[in-house]
Order: structure tokens, then C-alpha cells, then sequence
């Protein structure tokens, strides 16, 4: 007659012996462990927005340090969608090439703005630059749209 489950000495003894070596850690993987680990539902660390360049003091280099770094990880970012923009247009290029021009034509305008934002925002600032340059220079376009006009549409008249 087979004795029914969990009244065998040796399954009793096995799973006390798993429970003393089991409870402990389970207790400080759900108690401990878990609460405090950083997860993240993407692939990439996402980062705090930190105050802006014009928002810092000027005598609060910890301040300029964090809005450089924030820019520069913006920058990069930009870069990116920039490039798979390109990336998506070549692509349609060598898939319709014999009347690419008129099936990839949504896909080149978007890449011609993305571009031109991106130029608009950071071009011309040099391979050296930080914040404070792409800082002047939006200050100084919007004096020029201010006195001149929207940028390339000629100067007005006084």
C-alpha cells in the first residue's frame, strides 16, 4: 500500500533541508533585493533631465557641467534618428531603385528636415564646442529673427 504524498520521512527530511537553505535567500531577493534594483523597461538608461544652460547660475559649475552633459547626450541622440532617417532613405533607394524618385520622395523630405533642423540647432559650432556656444548661438538667431525677419528670407525693410 503506497503511502500518500508529504507522510514519507525522506520527502519530509529533503524539503526541510531545501527550505532551510531556500527561505533565507528568497526573503532577501523579495525583501531586499528587489525593491532596491533599478529597472528599466528599455534597453538604454534614461537619464533625469537636468536644469538647462540658461537656467544655471553662472557661478554654479556643477549646474553648466550637468546642462553640457545633458547636450551632449541630446546631441548624440539627434545624431541618431538623423542617421536611420538616412539610413531609411538609402534603403528605399536600392529597394525601388528604377522609380526611387517618386516612391522615396515622403522619406528624402523628411530626411531634408531632419537635416535642417539638426544644421539649424548644430551646425557651424565648430568640432570643440559645449552648451554655452549652441546656447550663443540660438541667442544670436533670435536677435537676427527679431531685428532681420525669419533666417533666409532676406533682410526687412526699416
Amino acid at each position: 500500500m503506497p503511502l500518500p504524498d508529504g507522510n514519507n520521512f525522506i520527502e519530509k527530511f529533503a524539503k526541510s533541508f531545501y527550505n532551510l537553505f531556500d527561505t533565507p535567500a528568497t526573503i532577501i531577493k523579495e525583501k531586499i533585493v528587489a525593491p532596491n534594483q533599478k529597472t528599466y523597461p528599455w534597453y538604454h538608461q534614461k537619464f533625469r533631465r537636468v536644469p538647462t544652460i540658461d537656467q544655471c547660475y553662472t557661478d554654479d559649475p556643477i549646474c553648466v557641467f550637468e546642462a553640457d552633459m545633458q547636450y551632449r547626450r541630446d546631441r548624440q541622440v539627434d545624431s541618431e534618428i538623423l542617421s536611420i532617417l538616412r539610413q531609411r532613405f538609402e534603403d528605399c533607394v536600392l529597394y525601388e531603385t528604377p522609380d526611387h524618385m517618386e516612391k522615396c520622395k515622403h522619406l528624402l523630405q523628411q530626411y531634408e528636415e531632419g537635416s535642417t533642423d539638426w544644421f539649424t540647432k548644430y551646425g557651424d559650432l565648430g568640432a570643440y564646442h559645449d552648451v554655452k556656444v549652441a546656447y550663443m548661438k540660438q541667442k544670436h538667431r533670435m536677435v537676427w529673427e527679431r531685428r532681420h525677419g525669419p533666417v533666409g528670407s532676406g533682410m526687412k525693410e526699416n
